[in-house]
């Protein structure tokens, strides 16, 4: 039997929005997710791709027949307003069916679907079916850092005015070799980092100036979002040099969250090399043994 574990609201924006070239959300063995409430409320509105669970006549729920359980990445029931174990409803019992035939956990989203669309009101949805199509043009939303605050995406990201709005971002910093590019950043501050995505570009002389104009805004109660051009060096990095700074972590304690919320983020050789000696100056030494592999 698979272990059942609590999915927070945050994990499951960020499985939603992983991407490389393409949503991953059309890779048919990535996601499944289930709404356990009854069918009426379902077609109300769901969350993004959500199907509405079946039950047998036994009270058991029926995986959908076109998803292999047993490859499936992630696995995600939710009702109403399941927030832990302890309660009793559809998504618990949901689980602890898919439970018994899974190879993965199966997760339950903590405060279900109240709490999830309270938080990313742009996730609901009415529309049950999708295409191969549809889900490869899906647009992703960035990368939730810290929840409600800070974010972290591409060029795509910020340009689009629907998410600034959504997420209410209030500052920018668009850390790339282009001071000059054009969208409409409204109300936002915008912080500009010169810098190439090359193992010889000096990012660790921002670190510092980063972290606290980002400290300030977040103090504040702003919502900040880092970009790059593909969301993937250079932002990573200056987001990991920031939870560094701001909550003391050590590169490798960075490196596992901001790897948790986007899987595909890679810093270049030189930037994590900048970073080790960024946890020497932020914790007194160097911790994190970036020979191995995973660096």
């Amino acid at each position: 039997m698979a272990e059942k574990l609590l999915c927070d609201p945050t994990e499951l924006y960020n499985i939603l929005n992983q991407h490389s070239r393409l949503s991953r959300l059309a890779d048919s063995n990535y996601l499944c997710l289930i709404d356990a409430r009854d069918e009426g409320t379902y077609y109300c509105s769901h969350i993004i791709t959500a199907r509405n669970a079946k039950w047998d006549l036994n009270g058991k729920c029926i995986m959908p027949s076109d998803v292999e359980i047993e490859s499936m990445r992630y696995i995600i029931v939710y009702d109403s307003n399941t927030s832990s174990f302890l309660d009793s409803g559809p998504a618990i019992a949901c689980a602890d069916s898919l439970a018994e035939a899974s190879r993965y956990p199966i997760q339950i989203l903590v405060g279900g679907y109240e709490r999830f669309s309270a938080i990313y009101p742009f996730f609901r949805t009415q529309k049950m079916m999708y295409t191969i199509r549809e889900l490869e043009n899906l647009k992703p939303y960035p990368v939730e850092i810290l929840p409600g605050q800070l974010y972290m995406g591409n060029y795509r990201h910020a340009t689009n005015p629907h998410i600034l709005k959504d997420l209410k971002l209030t500052a920018l910093i668009n850390v790339s070799e282009d001071s000059n590019l054009m969208f409409e950043k409204g109300s936002c501050t915008v912080m500009y980092i010169p810098a190439a995505d090359s193992v010889d570009a000096d990012l660790s002389s921002y670190f510092e100036r980063v972290s606290l104009f980002l400290a300030s805004r977040l103090n504040a109660g702003s919502a900040a979002l880092i970009f790059s051009t593909h969301g993937i060096s250079r932002c990573s990095t200056l987001a990991m040099a920031f939870l560094m700074h701001r909550l003391k972590y050590t590169l490798k304690e960075a490196w596992a969250h901001v790897q948790r919320c986007k899987a595909n983020m890679r810093p270049n050789r030189g930037f994590v090399q900048q970073l080790s000696n960024w946890e020497l100056q932020i914790v007194g030494r160097k911790i994190t043994d970036i020979s191995e592999p995973n660096y």
